[in-house]
């Protein structure tokens, strides 16, 4: 059982090291505020969203995520937005803090640029004790920090399609100070996304919605989502995401009290070698338009 822990705990700092920075929701294009800056007040009412993110369930302490939003527009060109993030996995507890500024570039009638800031931080704790390794020189400093970060991100938005490139934190961060035999080091890279979608009328009432969204780091493999969807008279959508080389998704949103709430919900089956130990993971979305 002491192995056990060791295991779990190395595979935990490995997992956020390379994956908690910028937490990644499969139904993306309804929490855009998470990748871009750029998103804040772009669709020109205030608007306030819950996200709830549950991985790797049946996975004692996996990965949870809850997301909060709120963005309104300011004028006919600026856009602001606050989130808040909070990510725990088994003895590790991160909170996000970030305000959102946009700007509209109007480049056509049609066509619209928006550019985007983001600054604020990250509160990370680690609390060894709940390891439950008593009289262990590897397992004995835990750690509570404050790491600030900026961000960009441009987000070009037409009647029918959008493309989005964003580096959501800038710096380079330490998250664990290495000291004597604590291995216990690693550290934020920069993450960049990529994306783009494209709205297909089929009829008067279905569209079809194909989307990816690309996201590169720094000595890591390249996340590649690839969605598509069906979109009935405005309120109803079905569709199913890849994530390249990890896992299959399908979902479902629907608007109600005309489009002033939406509500979604996905589930996410893992195609890695962690399916064995996992039924999967579940996310769930609230979004209201407030005015």
């Amino acid at each position: 059982m002491k192995y056990l822990k060791y295991i779990i705990f190395i595979i935990t700092i490995s997992f956020v090291s390379h994956a908690q920075q910028d937490p990644h929701f499969s139904m993306y294009r309804y929490n855009m505020n998470v990748i871009t800056p750029a998103y804040a007040g772009i669709n020109g009412s205030l608007e306030a969203l819950f996200a709830v993110r549950s991985q790797w369930t049946g996975v004692k302490d996996g990965p949870e995520t809850l997301n909060f939003n709120i963005n309104s527009p300011v004028g006919d060109k600026i856009g602001v937005g606050l989130t808040a993030i909070s990510d725990k996995v088994f003895v590790l507890d991160e909170t996000h803090l970030y305000a959102d500024f946009s700007y509209k570039i109007k480049i056509n009638e049609e066509l619209n640029l928006h550019a985007g800031v983001k600054a604020g931080g990250s509160f990370l704790k680690i609390n060894l004790n709940e390891v439950g390794i008593e009289d262990d020189p590897l397992f004995t400093q835990n750690v509570n920090t404050f790491n600030p970060n900026v961000g960009v991100g441009f987000y070009l938005k037409a009647k029918k399609y959008y493309i989005s490139l964003s580096a959501p934190g800038l710096l380079s961060n330490d998250r664990y100070e290495k000291e004597g035999l604590n291995p216990v080091s690693a550290s934020d890279d920069l993450q960049m996304f990529l994306g783009g979608g494209y709205d297909f009328d089929l009829n008067t009432d279905f569209k079809f919605r194909p989307s990816v969204l690309g996201k590169v780091v720094n000595d890591a493999p390249i996340s590649l989502d690839i969605t598509s969807s069906i979109l009935y008279k405005e309120r109803i959508e079905l569709g199913a995401n890849y994530r390249l080389d990890e896992s299959i998704t399908g979902f479902f949103t629907a608007n109600f009290l005309e489009n002033i709430l939406s509500i979604g919900y996905a589930y996410e089956h893992v195609t890695s070698g962690i399916n064995t130990y996992t039924s999967g993971t579940h996310e769930v979305i609230l979004k209201f338009k407030l005015k």
